[in-house]
C-alpha cells in the first residue's frame, strides 16, 4: 500500500504552495504534550512538500482554555454550544458561527486552499458550513471506530449525530481514515464517502531502539484508563504472570475514570506491590518508558489504530494487541508482534510469559517491529499520504 501511495503521489501534479487550515479538537497543550500529538507531529513534515498549515485548536466554552504548543501557527478557540454529548449534533453550527469572521479575515490575507477537519463533529460540520459560505473545499479525518458518534452519544441523540455526519462525509472531498477498519465503518454508514486510508506515523528518532537502561523485567501499558482499553484484562493476566515470573513488574501510564477501579483490582489480585500507576507524561518520558520496558501490552477492544502500538514497535519492543482492531493491519502475528482475542487474559498471560522467558524471541520480534515502522509508518510516510490527499482534494 505504501508503494502504491507513492506512485499515486508522483502522478499528481505539483502544487507549489498550499495553505491548509486545520480544525481540530485534539492538539497538544503546554501541560499535556500527548493530547492530539497525532495531529500536531506530522505538520512540520508537510512543509518540504509546499504545505503551510494554520491550526485552530477548538474546545467548548466550558473546558479550561489552555495554550496550544507551537508545532504550527496555531490558536486555541473556544466556542459556545449545548453542553454534553447530547449537544454534539449541533455543536458544529455553533463552532462555524464563532470561526466565520476569523476565517474570512485569514482567507482574505492568505488564501486558504483547503480545510482539514479532525472528527466529523464538530469540526467536520463546521468545515462543511465554511465550504458553503466561502467555497473552500475540505477533508475530514476519522480517528476512531465510532465514526458516526453513535456509540459515544447513545441511541436517541446518536441518530441526529449520524444524519449530520453522513452529510459531512458526502460533501467532503476526502474522508481520511487511520486504518482500513475505520474505513469499513465509514463506508458501511455512508457508501458515497470518498475514503482514503492514511496510517498514523511515528518519529523513529524519538522512539528509537536504544538498549533498555534497566535490567528489570517489565510490562508497559500506555493509554487512557477507560473500560475499552482493557487494563483490567492486563491486570488479571499479570496476576498469572507473577506466579511464574515473580520478579516481573507492570507499569501503567495514563489517566481517566477507571483508575480507582484498576488500583482496587490490583489489590484484590494481590499484585499491587508490583504495579505502578503513572500519570500522563510528555512525549520524551513516554519514549523513555517504552525503551526501558521489556514488553508492551494494550489489550484494547475498541481501537481505530492506536499510535502507542506503533511507538512501542519503533522502540523495538514486542507488542501485544487484540484482534479485530486497526492495528491488526500492521502486526503480523508471531512476526513483528502478537494478537490475542479481546478480553482473553489467559492468552495474554501465556504470551507475556513466553516473551519474558525468551530474550532471543523478544529481540527477533522487536527488530522486525522496528523494521516495519521504518519501512512504512514514520511521520514522513504519513506526511506523504496527507499531501497526496490534499492535492487530490484541490484538483
Amino acid at each position: 500500500m505504501i508503494a502504491e501511495s507513492r506512485a499515486l503521489l508522483s502522478s499528481v501534479p505539483e502544487i507549489s504552495s498550499l495553505h491548509v487550515l486545520t480544525l481540530t479538537p485534539f492538539f497538544p497543550v503546554q501541560n499535556n504534550h500527548t493530547d492530539g500529538c497525532f495531529v500536531a507531529e506530522p505538520l512540520p513534515y508537510l512543509s518540504p512538500h509546499g504545505v503551510r498549515n494554520t491550526v485552530m485548536a477548538v474546545s467548548p466554552f466550558y473546558q479550561p482554555k489552555r495554550s496550544p504548543l507551537t508545532a504550527a501557527p496555531s490558536q486555541r478557540v473556544q466556542y459556545p454550544c449545548l453542553p454534553g454529548n447530547w449537544g454534539l449534533a449541533t455543536s458544529g453550527a455553533f463552532l462555524f458561527r464563532r470561526l466565520l469572521d476569523d476565517i474570512r479575515a485569514l482567507h482574505g490575507g492568505h488564501r486558504i486552499d483547503l480545510v482539514h477537519a479532525h472528527s466529523a463533529l464538530p469540526c467536520g460540520h463546521a468545515a462543511q458550513l465554511i465550504r458553503c459560505a466561502l467555497n473552500i473545499p475540505y477533508v475530514v479525518t476519522i480517528h476512531g471506530l465510532d465514526a458516526f458518534s453513535t456509540s459515544q452519544v447513545g441511541r436517541t441523540f446518536g441518530k441526529c449525530c449520524k444524519r449530520r455526519t453522513v452529510q459531512v462525509f458526502r460533501q467532503a472531498e476526502r474522508v481520511l481514515c487511520v486504518s482500513r477498519k475505520v474505513q469499513e465503518r465509514v463506508i458501511a454508514g455512508c457508501p458515497e464517502a470518498r475514503t482514503h486510508v492514511i496510517y498514523n506515523g511515528v518519529d523513529p528518532k524519538l522512539f528509537n531502539a536504544a538498549p533498555q537502561a534497566s535490567h528489570a523485567v517489565s510490562v508497559l501499558c500506555v493509554g487512557n484508563f477507560i473500560p475499552t482499553k482493557g487494563q483490567d484484562v492486563l491486570l488479571r493476566a499479570f496476576a498469572e504472570v507473577r506466579k511464574t515470573v515473580p520478579d516481573c513488574f507492570l507499569k501503567f501510564i495514563g489517566g481517566g475514570p477507571e483508575e480507582c477501579n484498576l488500583r482496587r483490582l490490583a489489590y484484590q489480585l494481590d499484585i499491587a506491590e508490583a504495579v505502578t500507576f503513572a500519570r500522563r507524561q510528555g512525549r520524551e518520558s513516554v519514549a523513555r518508558a517504552m525503551r526501558d520496558s521489556t514488553i508492551f501490552a494494550l489489550p484494547s477492544s475498541y481501537e481505530g489504530l492506536g499510535c502507542v502500538y506503533l511507538e512501542a514497535m519503533s522502540c523495538s519492543k514486542p507488542v501485544i494487541a487484540c484482534r479485530g482492531q486497526g492495528i491488526e493491519e500492521i502486526i503480523e502475528h508471531g512476526e513483528n508482534g502478537y494478537l490475542i482475542a479481546p478480553h482473553d487474559h489467559r492468552a495474554l498471560s501465556e504470551r507475556i510469559i513466553q516473551l519474558v522467558q525468551s530474550k532471543e524471541l523478544r529481540e527477533q520480534v522487536g527488530r522486525r517491529a522496528r523494521r516495519t515502522i521504518l519501512d512504512g509508518y514514520t511521520l514522513d510516510h504519513q506526511a506523504e499520504g496527507m499531501v497526496e490527499a490534499y492535492r487530490e482534494a484541490c484538483r
